[in-house]
């Protein structure tokens, strides 16, 4: 299974317990598969450079660049341009059914974001019965 996760739930799995923490385990046993933007990755390091995470980063021996490194590496990395991160915010504010694109190489790879698919306009229409 192939997972987009946002940046509270990735801080969560890696310095936190519960579900967070078994979905980050999950992807470091080859479990799931992790896909992630460059921009997630540099506001995962954003965050996790705090002030308030680094007591807790250090009592687990961990560093930002660290954590953002193994996810880095642990994750297949489709390299979104800012409107496509655009786009998978706007679907998700708006709770959509379907995300339409015609991004062969960026979007559509991924399959789905947050349990929405993610289609090109043939398939799309084909689901609302236009086809």
């Amino acid at each position: 299974m192939r997972v987009v996760p946002d940046t509270n739930t990735i801080v969560s799995g890696v310095i936190g317990t519960g579900p967070p923490r078994q979905l980050v385990s999950a992807v470091r046993r080859s479990d799931m598969e992790l896909a992630i933007s460059p921009a997630l990755l540099a506001e995962l390091l954003d965050v996790l450079g705090r002030k308030n995470f680094a007591v807790r980063l250090a009592q687990a021996g961990l560093t930002a660049a660290g954590i953002v490194d193994e996810l880095r590496a642990l994750a297949r990395v489709v390299a979104l341009d800012p409107d496509d991160d655009q786009v998978l915010a706007r679907a998700l504010t708006a709770g959509v059914d379907l995300i339409v694109s015609g991004h062969k190489r960026d979007l559509l790879p991924l399959g789905g974001y947050q349990g929405m698919p993610i289609v090109s306009a043939k398939d799309a229409g084909q689901r609302g019965g236009l086809a």
